[in-house]
């Protein structure tokens, strides 16, 4: 039987903890009956939870991506046209290469066509392929390879 303390199933927590290593994942909530359990990394993820609702997330994805390079890239952010910003449909891992040690999809000042992959995010052991939304020309890339993405995190600018 699962150990309680004042009604909180302590073996839930530390299946959900294992989860989290598990998959990379920074974050996870189950709620069954009238409890609620969240289980998250130290991070600064936010979020807002309407009634009734699901948790909406804010971040600042040019924060998360951008390395901290001082205040050059906190700049720059505004300038970018969201219309041309490809950001990750999901939460997982970022390749930059179909394999280790190969060439990367893109690069800056690359040109790609439309439906090109752009890179690869690992999600619970499935490689999924991130097309380009549109042809252009590669100007930023925001994420590292191998870096953990957000759900909604900025990952390619391609204008």
């Amino acid at each position: 039987m699962a150990e309680k303390k004042n009604g909180i199933d302590q073996a839930l927590i530390r299946d959900l903890a294992n989860i989290l290593n598990d998959t990379d994942l920074t974050e996870i909530e189950v709620e069954q009956d009238d409890l609620r359990i969240r289980v998250s990394r130290a991070g600064n993820t936010q979020y807002v939870q309407a009634p009734m609702a699901a948790p909406a997330y804010a971040a600042a994805p040019a924060a998360i991506a951008a390395p901290a390079a001082g205040a050059a890239p906190a700049a720059a952010a505004p300038a970018r046209n969201p219309a041309n910003t490809v950001t990750a449909p999901m939460v997982g891992t970022a390749y930059m290469a179909p394999a280790p040690g190969a060439r990367a999809f893109i690069e800056v000042g690359a040109t790609v066509k439309e439906g090109q992959t752009l890179l690869i995010i690992e999600a619970m052991k499935t490689m999924n392929q991130i097309p380009a939304p549109k042809s252009g020309k590669v100007v930023e890339i925001l994420v590292e390879d191998g870096a953990p993405v957000e759900y909604g995190q900025a990952l390619v600018v391609v204008e």
